[in-house]
């Protein structure tokens, strides 16, 4: 909604008020200029209009400036109180409808939207659009504004939007309380602006996040779209409208637990490269083999039994709804109960999984376990991040909650297209591997999650670079892990991955010489990325870098050097 359309809802919101305004006004100017005064030499006047209008105004405006341009007759005064009363009563009309206006739902929303509408078209940095501010929404918003990348929120819920007002981001987050199925509210949000770089379709409803999904590739084919799903069959339908990457948690938490299981390294580096920087990253237990029990057969607990089960090992299922969830060979049971677990064969056992979509439930059926096994290694599912205090206290080997494995899951195409490629390509390499990785990784950077980011070798990012290329020199990897502070030392930067063509190089050696066209993914703290940034810009300090020597100032100072 513009501005020309809030203007008319609020003149034909206002029209009755300001109807009796005037007519009170026309009223009040027209006996002032009917009833005749006396001057002070006794003859008899009329008030022009424009004495009658100024009149009028102190006096309705209740300022009273006294009796002008002589002191009124009897029928003058009666009249003048007549208009003080009426003209007031009409005032406190209209003011009542102007306070009544503005605290209507419509117009809030309209200044609202075209406020949000504002934002957005002023935003000359690429964002991304994030349609659902729920759990999984604000850990993602969260960790892109870690990354420095720009956020624009879609979210129905007014609470969530006003919990999204009161949390502090380090950039101002344009938000809008509106439904992201409708396709003008995708509009509005800048689905078109040249500076949107992706839609996350994140709400709880599966529905919603096809139609967002329809909607946008309609519109926009060309924009990634990132759709969390839970359902196989809207799964379906998403990838045959194009859908870019379709988030289905349970499947990846399926594909995560059997990476711990066989490759505990390769999974250990793809959780520190997809969390937030700055956060820590526990080392991760060995899951233990031998005989296992999992509560509960739905779509977490199916993709749960089913990596175990590819990893050698004996679950027993107990499942409280066998026919619904096409549960076959399984106890009948919730896993609260002491008798069924005792069935299912708890002393044997070295591991449970509590994977009901019940906190309390799963929950309890670790409690009670652990009173008959105490040495049992527990996966639980938590479903609702209010919950967090009680599994903190828990303390569980595995914790699942879905939205944090979407949000990282997200934060892996979005903080940069080559993490989510390097990723894929690492889980096809030996846990030996990632192993050497995570140790070069650890000894340079900490262990601390890093920041990661994309360099592409062309005249926009890497100006100095190519510069000196066509100058006959040849920089390399190293040269842009260097500072150019004293002695030219070594920054906290690795290089995961170098594209050129069609060739895909992991770890590059720092030796490796630049070609323009390059694409190179790094992961380092954040201060060495500024500085990198400034060097790929800076012709005079890479000059420097590359060969040692200060780069002459003047065109004269280079011909007598060359």
């Amino acid at each position: 909604m513009n501005l020309n359309q809030i203007i008319f809802l609020i003149l034909r919101r206002m029209r009755a008020p300001l109807l009796m305004v005037i007519i009170s006004y026309a009223i009040a100017l027209i006996g002032f200029v009917l009833i005749p005064g006396v001057d002070d030499h006794g003859q008899a006047y009329r008030l022009s209009f424009f004495d009658a209008f100024y009149i009028l105004s102190y006096t309705a405006t209740t300022i009273g400036f006294g009796e002008i341009p002589y002191p009124f007759t009897g029928h003058q005064r009666m009249w003048m109180t007549f208009s003080i009363y009426f003209t007031v009563i009409a005032w406190f009309y209209a003011i009542g409808a102007i306070i009544a206006l503005f605290q209507e739902a419509s117009l809030k929303q309209a200044i609202k939207t075209a406020r949000f509408k504002r934002d957005v078209c002023n935003l000359m940095e690429p964002f991304y659009l994030i349609c659902g501010y729920g759990e999984t929404g604000s850990e993602l918003v969260r960790a892109l504004d870690k990354n420095e990348l720009r956020v624009v929120v879609l979210e129905i819920s007014p609470e969530r939007v006003s919990e999204l007002e009161m949390t502090d981001y380090q950039f101002y987050v344009p938000h809008l309380c509106a439904d992201a199925k409708l396709s003008e509210v995708l509009l509005f949000a800048g689905i078109k602006n040249p500076m949107c770089r992706g839609v996350a379709a994140l709400t709880d409803d599966d529905h919603a996040n096809l139609a967002i999904s329809v909607a946008i590739k309609l519109i926009k084919p060309q924009l990634p779209v990132l759709a969390r799903v839970e359902n196989d069959v809207v799964a379906a339908n998403m990838a045959s409208f194009g859908t870019d990457h379709i988030i289905n948690p349970y499947k990846i938490f399926g594909e995560h637990l059997a990476m711990r299981l066989n490759a505990l390294g390769t999974y250990l580096l793809h959780e520190w490269l997809t969390r937030a920087p700055g956060d820590a990253i526990a080392p991760p237990a060995a899951i233990p083999k031998g005989k296992w029990i999992a509560c509960g057969f739905g779509r977490f607990g199916k993709s749960v039994v089913s990596s175990l089960q590819n990893g050698a090992m004996d679950v027993t299922i107990i499942e409280a709804d066998p026919k619904g969830t096409q549960c076959e060979n399984c106890i009948v049971g919730s896993g609260v109960e002491s008798h069924i677990l005792q069935q299912a064969g708890i002393q044997q056992a070295t591991g449970i999984v509590a994977g009901t979509d019940n906190d309390i439930n799963n929950l309890s059926i670790v409690m009670t376990a652990l009173e008959v096994n105490p040495e049992l290694f527990v996966i639980i599912r938590k479903n609702k991040r209010h919950n967090d205090p009680l599994f903190d206290h828990f303390n569980a080997d595995i914790t699942m909650q879905p939205s944090d494995v979407i949000a990282h899951t997200c934060l892996a195409y979005m903080v940069s297209p080559m993490l989510a490629e390097f990723l894929t390509t690492a889980r096809h390499q030996s846990n030996a591997w990632a192993n050497a990785v995570i140790a070069q990784l650890v000894s340079k950077l900490g262990e601390q999650v890093p920041d990661t980011w994309d360099i592409i070798i062309d005249g926009e990012m890497a100006f100095a670079v190519c510069a000196l290329l066509e100058q006959g020199l040849q920089p390399t990897l190293k040269h842009l892990v260097t500072s150019y502070a004293g002695n030219r030392h070594e920054m906290p930067v690795v290089p995961l991955m170098l594209l050129r063509g069609e060739q895909k190089s992991m770890l590059p050696e720092l030796s490796t010489p630049l070609q323009i066209g390059d694409q190179i993914l790094c992961c380092g703290m954040d201060q060495a990325k500024s500085i990198q940034r400034y060097v790929m810009h800076d012709i005079k300090t890479l000059h420097y870098i590359v060969t040692g020597t200060e780069m002459p100032e003047t065109w004269i100072g280079r011909w007598l050097k060359s």
